[in-house]
């Protein structure tokens, strides 16, 4: 997007100049290692506006807590994120708080996540929901390597607008590209691609059924098939679950952020074997 800004010539005429609007970009890696039976910090990169802060957890579990320092995300913005749980470590990854993504006037915003996890690993991938305003407009990609005795969890939630500030997402782009190898064999890849009047969209009964509240959470372990009925019973008519082959996917959906949450909440932790979800979570 390019502004015009007035300045005075040699001349003393005013001239009309373009100016290329500022941009936010962000990197950050983490990556753990195994030091006597606990998870341990082997590196850390940050770049830009992306932080990464690590609370103490008092566990042997490390918890790194991702935070964009612009504040949200317009048409342009780009921000990646790589997260390795090293042979033997658990790291759970979440955000600071949830993502908003504000209306573009040009292109679109880009967050990318590769992450991977080595043998006997553990890699909860648990962000907070991701805010679509009016006309906002993100490409969002989760690429994730596992070993195969590895254990992983992913979370993705959106909200199309504020239910609770009277906003909705009535137009706008988001599009959602997941692609999981487990022991170098893809075992899942899903395209989401929400377009245009999304308000008409994803009020059909096909897509969402006029709710605005979203999120997939996948499990790839050996607990998948014990699980999958315990989490149809929590999911009840707001969602579903499968399982085959070591995964299970679960798609659940509300009328609003705040019940969305009174879902995965209950969720998340039984995926996560009783664990509570990452404090910076909140109802």
């Amino acid at each position: 997007m390019q502004q015009q800004q007035q300045a005075i010539s040699p001349s003393g005429c005013e001239d009309t100049q373009p100016v290329r609007q500022q941009r936010a970009r962000g990197r950050g890696r983490i990556v753990t290692k195994a030091v006597e039976g606990c998870s341990r910090l082997d590196e850390l990169f940050q770049e830009g506006c992306a932080k990464i802060r690590l609370p103490d957890t008092f566990s042997n579990e490390m918890e790194a807590i991702l935070i964009n320092s612009s504040g949200g995300l317009t048409g342009g913005d780009d921000m990646e994120w790589q997260a390795v749980a090293a042979a033997g470590t658990s790291l759970v990854v979440t955000t600071q708080a949830c993502e908003k993504v504000y209306k573009a006037s040009s292109g679109t915003a880009t967050v990318t996540a590769r992450v991977s996890a080595g043998p006997g690993a553990k890699l909860h991938w648990l962000p907070q929901e991701t805010i679509l305003f009016e006309r906002a407009s993100l490409t969002r990609r989760l690429e994730a390597d596992l070993d195969q005795s590895s254990e992983f969890i992913a979370v993705e939630a959106v909200l199309l607008g504020r239910q609770a500030m009277g906003e909705a997402m009535t137009h706008g782009l988001f599009r959602d590209r997941w692609r999981i190898r487990h022991g170098g064999k893809l075992v899942h890849a899903e395209e989401l691609l929400i377009a245009g009047e999304v308000a008409a969209l994803t009020a059909k009964p096909a897509v969402l059924a006029g709710q605005v509240a979203f999120a997939t959470l996948l499990y790839i372990g050996p607990l998948a098939e014990a699980l999958l009925p315990k989490i149809r019973a929590i999911a009840g008519e707001s969602g579903g679950a499968s399982e085959w082959q070591g995964k299970l996917v679960v798609r659940v959906s509300a009328a609003d952020g705040f019940s969305l949450r009174k879902l995965l909440f209950p969720i998340i932790s039984l995926l996560r074997n009783g664990a509570p979800v990452p404090k910076v979570w909140n109802l």
